[in-house]
């Protein structure tokens, strides 16, 4: 099982099979394969799944579930503060 979060097209580079954009999760930007979905364009959101963009949502829904990301993870920070001390140490050495 794995876990899609969406993330916001902010740049999109080539053509076809070679379609490469960088995408912000939440901060964290990464350089994905856009070739499976070749209508996507700047502004767009995006789940990625091992580099590849695999689907394109609407704003309403990729909001929304990052709405519901955020509130887990403050549910973490009250099952475990350890854990979320860790995760704050992590982002801010870039690795989140």
């Amino acid at each position: 099982m794995c876990l899609g979060i969406p993330g916001k097209v902010i740049d999109i580079t080539g053509e076809g099979v070679t379609r490469t954009g960088r995408v912000d999760f939440d901060g964290i930007v990464k350089e994905v394969n856009l070739a499976y979905v070749p209508d996507i364009t700047v502004g767009d959101y995006t789940i990625v799944h091992v580099g590849f963009a695999i689907t394109q949502l609407d704003e309403e829904a990729a909001l929304e579930t990052l709405a519901h990301l955020q509130e887990i993870e403050a549910v973490e920070v009250e099952l475990d503060p350890d854990a979320a001390l860790a995760a704050e140490e992590a982002a801010a050495r870039g690795e989140a």
